[in-house]
């Protein structure tokens, strides 16, 4: 194996490492986003009122 081959595999290790970086350095980004797309439609959702009367709900049977 001469030098230029081996220049040439460590080369494009190097960009195959950066390309990996930039990779994951994009879907760390998507992944936020999506968390932040998630969480504001949680907090857009209505509170919903309770259907139940109040007394309901209340008591457990342990007997059954």
């Amino acid at each position: 194996m001469d030098v230029s081959s081996a220049a040439s595999i460590a080369s494009s290790l190097s960009q195959a490492r950066v390309g990996d970086a930039v990779s994951t350095l994009v879907l760390k980004k998507a992944i936020d986003l999506q968390a932040q797309n998630a969480a504001q439609l949680v907090a857009a959702l209505p509170q919903a009122a309770p259907s139940n009367p109040a007394h309901l709900g209340q008591n457990i049977d342990v007997r059954a």
